[in-house]
Order: structure tokens, then sequence, then C-alpha cells
């Protein structure tokens, strides 16, 4: 018989083997590659489950939803909380100074995709001038277990749709935060068009 290599001299290989061992050798390597993905499958689980989520987003369509209940912190007399999601940008809510918060609650849980923001009082260039309009704003978003999300946003001064987008799931309340604004000055207020809410469909 020929001699044994050095490594087949020590405990547990000290043994000759049959013809043919090699292949259970490959398959334990091989269970050992599928155990090892299947646990940095669990390990990055969360990124995993994030990425198809976006995935899903990006090849989804998106619908509008509309909350159940709209309330604010502050609002100037002819302007209230509601006008900021009747679904039309020639009414607004207004708000005194910036610092005032309007908050959106949702009858059910949904994925929230995008937030389509208007700022000012109207599309039309010189209504949207009249009155001062959110340049810097908070958006805090509530799941339906309490977590909370928050993206500061930096608006364009202009007419217009400016979409934020978010891909945030089992959201249940949106919440903006006007933290400051262009065009203030005496008798003027600070004047949020639309909030528009896209969820995947």
């Amino acid at each position: 018989m020929p001699k044994l290599p050095w490594w087949r001299t020590v405990w547990p290989f000290r043994r000759r083997v049959r013809g043919g061992s090699g292949r259970l050798v490959r398959g334990l390597v091989v269970l050992g590659a599928v155990l090892g993905l299947v646990a940095a499958g669990f390990l990055l689980f969360p990124a995993g489950r994030t990425a198809v989520e976006d995935i899903r987003d990006k090849l989804g369509d998106a619908a509008e939803i509309s909350p159940v209940k709209v309330t604010a912190d502050a609002q100037v007399p002819g302007h209230p909380a509601g006008d900021a999601t009747d679904g039309v940008t020639n009414t607004y809510w207004g708000t005194p100074a910036p610092g005032a918060t309007v908050s959106c609650r949702f009858a059910q849980p949904f994925r929230l995709v995008a937030v389509v923001v208007h700022t000012g009082a109207s599309k039309e260039p010189a209504e949207f001038r009249a009155q001062a309009r959110p340049v810097r704003a908070d958006l805090v978003v509530r799941e339906e277990d309490g977590t909370r999300h928050t993206k500061e946003l930096t608006l364009n001064d202009k007419p217009g749709p400016q979409t934020v987008r978010t891909g945030i799931s089992d959201v249940v309340e949106v919440r903006f935060v006007v933290r400051a604004a262009a065009g203030t000055g005496k008798g003027r207020h600070v004047a949020l068009g639309e909030l528009e809410f896209r969820k995947r469909s």
C-alpha cells in the first residue's frame, strides 16, 4: 500500500479510505456553502427586503390616497388645514408663520411611495407670490407600530408639483412641518397649496 500523506496521520483522518470518498467531501463542502448562504440571507434580510420593496415601487403603479382626517396646530381664518388636501391648488392651508404643522391621518396602513407638494397660494405666478411659501420643511411619517421617519425637504420656490420619494410601509400618518418660508412680510402668511399622497397599487 502507498504511504499515507502526513495529514492523514492525524486523528480523525488516521485511516485509509475507499475510493470514491471524495464525493462525500465535495457534498459536505457544498452543504456548508448552502448553509452559509442561508445564514447570510437571514443576517441581511432587512436590507434585502428593502431592496425588493424599492424595486416593486419602481415597477408597480401608484394610486392617489386621501387622508380621513386633517388637522393643524395653527391656521389663518379662511384657510383651514383641510384645504391642504382638498384636491385643488387654488385653495390652501395658511399658517401665520413657520413652525406650524399639518397632520394627515389615514384609515388603513399602506405603502407610501411618494408625496407631491404644491407650495404657495396658487399655481398662477402672481397669486403664488401674493403670500409666503414653504422652502424648508420636515416630512414626518409614522408607521402603524409607532416608528417615525423624518425627511428634511428643501423645496423650490416656484409654482407646480414637487415629488418627494418615500418608500415606507404600514403608514398611518404624515405630518408636514414648515421650517422656513420665502416671501414673508407684514400682512403675509405662509401658504401650502396641496399635499398629494401616492400609494403602491
